[in-house]
C-alpha cells in the first residue's frame, strides 16, 4: 500500500517548506493539500492557495508525488485551471496527481457571489467539469460547448509532462461520481460516509469503505473496465480514524484497509489543535518505523 500525507496550506512558506521536505524524507509516497478559498472552522485563519503551494512544494522536494484533495467546480473553470495544472506538472517533473470532486456547500460554494447549487446541478456541473478538463488536458487546442462550461480552441501547449495527461483521482460515493471515476479516473477517492456523524474506528470504517468499493466494482464492470486498474485511495481524518496513536494501531488500521484492496492511505500532518490534532513525536515514530 502507498501511504500519503495531507498538509493544510495554513503556514507561510518559510515554515511550510520544512513540512513538505520532511514528508519527502520520511518516505511518504504522495503529499497533498486542500483546494479551497476558505475552509470550515479555519475560515478566518491563514489559508494559502493550493496551486502556488504545490508549485513551491515541487521545488522543495525530490521524489514525492504531489496533488490536491480535492479541487472542485465551486470556484474553478476548466480552461484557466488546466493552464495552471500543465505548469505545475512541468515544474514538478511529472509528479502531479489531480484530486477532483463535486465540492460541497460552504464558503467555496458562494464566495464568488453565486447562489448555492442544488444537488442535481452540482452533480451535472461536476460531470461537465471532469469531461471538459479531461479534454483540454489531452488536446493542445480544445473546444467545448456544455450547459455550464464552454471554450473556443483553448490552448494548453506544450501539454502535460505525463501523457496523455496528469492522472485524476476522482472523489465519489454515489453512482454518478463513481461512473466518472471509472471513465476518467486513475484513482478513486473516499473519505467514508459523509452522511454519518463522528469519526469511525478502523473496523467500522473498513466496513463502510468495503461497501463503497463493492458498488464501485459493479460500476466498473458495467462500463467494461477492469476494477483492478483503478487505484482506491482512502483519505482519513474527516470521518475515518487514521490510527495515529501508536505504531501498532497504525499498522492494524492500514492492514484492515489493505485487506479490502485499498491501494493508497492518506493521513493528515499533525496540528497542535483540532482539526487533526495529533502528537508529532508519535507521528514521526510511526513513519520512521515504516521507512526502516
Amino acid at each position: 500500500m502507498r501511504i500519503g500525507v495531507l498538509i493544510l496550506p495554513e503556514f507561510r512558506w518559510r515554515s511550510a517548506q520544512s513540512l513538505w521536505r520532511r514528508a519527502d524524507e520520511l518516505g511518504f509516497d504522495h503529499a497533498w493539500t486542500y483546494d479551497h478559498l476558505a475552509w470550515r472552522s479555519l475560515r478566518d485563519s491563514p489559508w494559502f492557495g493550493a496551486v502556488p503551494t504545490l508549485t513551491a512544494a515541487a521545488l522543495a522536494t525530490r521524489r514525492i508525488r504531489l496533488g490536491a484533495l480535492v479541487a472542485s467546480p465551486n470556484f474553478r473553470h476548466p480552461v484557466p485551471f488546466a493552464k495552471e495544472l500543465v505548469t505545475l506538472d512541468d515544474v514538478s517533473g511529472g509528479r502531479l496527481t489531480l484530486g477532483i470532486g463535486a465540492g460541497a456547500e460552504g464558503w467555496d460554494a458562494t464566495m464568488l457571489g453565486q447562489g448555492p447549487w442544488s444537488q442535481g446541478e452540482r452533480a451535472d456541473r461536476f460531470a461537465e467539469f471532469v469531461e471538459f478538463l479531461d479534454r483540454v488536458l489531452r488536446e493542445p487546442a480544445a473546444s467545448y460547448r456544455g450547459r455550464f462550461y464552454s471554450a473556443d480552441e483553448a490552448r494548453t501547449y506544450p501539454g502535460c509532462v505525463q501523457r496523455p495527461r496528469i492522472p485524476f483521482a476522482v472523489a465519489a460515493t454515489g453512482p454518478r461520481g463513481m461512473r466518472l471515476a471509472a471513465i476518467h479516473g486513475q484513482s478513486w477517492v473516499t473519505t467514508g460516509d459523509r452522511r454519518r456523524e463522528g469519526t469511525l474506528g478502523a473496523a467500522e470504517g473498513a466496513r463502510i469503505v468495503a461497501e463503497q468499493m463493492a458498488r464501485l466494482e459493479e460500476v466498473c464492470l458495467q462500463l467494461g473496465r477492469d476494477p483492478r486498474s483503478l487505484r482506491r485511495l482512502v483519505l482519513t481524518g474527516p470521518m475515518l480514524d487514521a490510527g495515529l496513536a501508536s505504531v501498532e494501531q497504525f499498522t492494524d488500521t492500514v492492514g484492515r484497509y489493505g485487506e479490502l484492496g485499498v491501494t493508497d492511505f492518506v493521513v493528515h500532518w499533525p496540528r497542535a489543535e483540532e482539526p487533526y490534532a495529533a502528537d508529532l513525536v508519535t507521528f514521526e515514530r510511526i513513519f520512521s518505523a515504516l521507512k526502516s
